[in-house]
C-alpha cells in the first residue's frame, strides 16, 4: 500500500482532508468525522439495492458498537474475527453454521439473536427521540430473518435463479441489472438538477486545469513528498520511533 485509503478494510474510520493532507494526519489532528461502512450485500431487488429498514437496523447496529464495551483485539480474536466472517459470507444459509467465540464455538443463530437483543433499547430509544416504531420495526425485521432465513433476499435470489434463470447467477444478474437500470432511467430528472450537475461538471474541469497549470515539481518527487513520514505531522524523534517498532 501507498497511502493508507487503500486499506479496504470492512469499516474504515474518515473525514474530509484539506488538500494535500494525509487522511491518516486528517483523523489524528482533528478525529474521526464519519465512518464508511464497506462489503454490504445489495438486495438486487430494490433499485437502489438497499431499504430504508435496512438503514434503520444499519444506524442501530453502528451506535451499538460505538456505546459498547471494546476491549483491545487480540491476536486470537483477529483471526477469529477473519474465519467468522469468511464462514458467514460463504456458508451463512448453512443450518447450524458454527462460529468462533473466545476459542469456543457458537451458532450463527445464536449469536445472531444476542446481538439483536443488545440492539432493542437503542432502536426503542431512537423510536422515543424521532416518534413511531421505525427502528423497532428494523430490529424485529432482524429477528424474523435469524428465524427465517427463507425469507431473506439471498433465499429470494436462489428461488427466482431456480424458476427463471435455470439456475444461472449470470442471468439472474443481467436480468436484475437490465431491470434496476430501466428503473432508475424512468425517475424524472428536475430541470434544476441537471443544471447544477453541468454546472458542477464544468467546474470540475476548470478546477483540474488549474491544477495541472500550478504543477511546480514532477509527479514521482510529489509521490515521494506526499507518502513520507513528515506528511503525517510527526516530528523526527517520532518517525524513528515509529520505524523502530
Amino acid at each position: 500500500m501507498q497511502i493508507e485509503n487503500e486499506f479496504y478494510g470492512t469499516i474504515r474510520p474518515k473525514r474530509v482532508i484539506y488538500p494535500g493532507e494525509r487522511p491518516l494526519h486528517a483523523l489524528r489532528e482533528r478525529g474521526v468525522e464519519y465512518v464508511e461502512v464497506r462489503l454490504l450485500d445489495l438486495n438486487p431487488f430494490i433499485p437502489i439495492g438497499i431499504d430504508a429498514q435496512s438503514l434503520r437496523l444499519l444506524d442501530v447496529f453502528l451506535l451499538h458498537c460505538l456505546v459498547a464495551d471494546s476491549p483491545v483485539d487480540t491476536p486470537q480474536e483477529l483471526e477469529e474475527l477473519k474465519e467468522n466472517q469468511h464462514l458467514a459470507a460463504a456458508r451463512g444459509r448453512e443450518p447450524g453454521l458454527q462460529l468462533l467465540r473466545q476459542g469456543r464455538l457458537v451458532s450463527l443463530r445464536d449469536w445472531g439473536n444476542e446481538l439483536v437483543e443488545a440492539l432493542r433499547p437503542i432502536a426503542d430509544r431512537l423510536d422515543a427521540v424521532h416518534g413511531g416504531a421505525d427502528y423497532r420495526a428494523a430490529v424485529e425485521g432482524a429477528v424474523l430473518g435469524l428465524a427465517k432465513p427463507e425469507q431473506l433476499p439471498s433465499a429470494r435470489v436462489l428461488q427466482s435463479m431456480a424458476a427463471d434463470h435455470e439456475n444461472s447467477f449470470v442471468a439472474f444478474a443481467r436480468a436484475h441489472s437490465l431491470q434496476t437500470r430501466a428503473s432508475l432511467l424512468d425517475v424524472p430528472l428536475a430541470a434544476a438538477d441537471q443544471a447544477e450537475f453541468v454546472r458542477m461538471a464544468a467546474q470540475s474541469v476548470a478546477d483540474q486545469a488549474s491544477i495541472e497549470a500550478s504543477d511546480s515539481m514532477p509527479f514521482e518527487m510529489y509521490r515521494q513528498e506526499y507518502t513520507s513520514a513528515s506528511r503525517l505531522g510527526r516530528a523526527v524523534g517520532e518517525q524513528a520511533l515509529v520505524a523502530a517498532e
